[in-house]
C-alpha cells in the first residue's frame, strides 16, 4: 500500500502556483512549457516599452520640432554672420551665447485654498526658459507681471491639485500658459521647477 502511494506521488509534480499536476506521457512536466509562454508574455511588452522609451528620449519621434529648431538656428547663424561682415561685431560678441537662456523668478510663497481647514502654504522656485538673449531681456522687463500671474493662479490651488506627477504636470502647463500670456509676444519655452515645498 505504501508502494502504491509513492508511485502516485511520483506521477505528480508541484506547479508554480502550488497545485499538483500529473506528468504528461513523455515524462516531462507541461508546466515548463507554460512557464516559457508566460515568460514571453511578460518579457515582450517590457522589451517593447524599453525600446519605445529609448526612441522617445533619443528625439527620433520629435522630428518635426527638431527640424524647426534646426531651421531657426540656421536662420539665426546666417543673420549673425551677415552682421559680422557689416561691422556688427561688438553686438555679436555679447550675444554670442548660443542655446537656451533662463530667467530665475523670485521665490513664490502663497497660501493654498484650504476650504476651512488648517492653512497650507506652497513655496515655489522656478526658472523660465527662452531661446535667445533678446527674449530674455524682454522677459526680464515684464517679470513683475509674470509674478503677479503666478501668485493669482497659485492662491486658488488646493493641496489635492498638486498630488502626484499628473498634478505637477498640470501645474507646469498652467504656469507656462500664464507666463506666455504675460510676456506676449515673447515666447517662453518651458517652466522649470527648482524647488517645491508644501507645508
Amino acid at each position: 500500500m505504501a508502494k502504491k502511494n509513492e508511485d502516485e506521488e511520483d506521477d505528480k509534480t508541484p506547479a508554480p502556483d502550488g497545485e499538483v499536476k500529473p506528468l504528461d506521457d513523455e515524462g516531462g512536466s507541461s508546466g515548463g512549457l507554460l512557464k516559457n509562454k508566460k515568460l514571453l508574455l511578460i518579457a515582450i511588452p517590457i522589451l517593447l516599452a524599453l525600446i519605445g522609451a529609448g526612441v522617445y528620449f533619443s528625439g527620433i519621434l520629435g522630428g518635426k520640432d527638431k527640424a524647426e529648431g534646426e531651421k531657426t538656428e540656421a536662420h539665426a547663424s546666417a543673420d549673425s554672420g551677415s552682421e559680422g561682415e557689416h561691422g556688427g561685431g561688438g553686438e555679436h560678441g555679447e550675444g554670442g551665447a548660443a542655446g537656451p537662456q533662463f530667467l530665475e523668478i523670485p521665490d513664490l510663497l502663497v497660501n493654498l485654498s484650504s476650504a476651512g481647514g488648517p492653512p497650507r502654504f506652497l513655496k515655489l522656485k522656478v526658472k523660465l526658459e527662452v531661446s535667445s538673449p533678446e527674449d530674455l531681456a524682454k522677459l526680464e522687463a515684464v517679470a513683475p507681471r509674470v509674478v503677479d500671474q503666478f501668485q493669482t493662479f497659485l492662491r486658488e490651488m488646493r493641496v489635492q491639485d498638486l498630488r502626484g506627477s499628473a498634478g505637477i504636470y498640470r501645474l507646469r502647463q498652467e504656469l507656462l500658459y500664464r507666463v506666455n500670456l504675460a510676456a506676449q509676444p515673447t515666447k517662453v519655452k518651458d517652466v522649470l521647477f527648482q524647488e517645491m515645498l508644501i507645508q
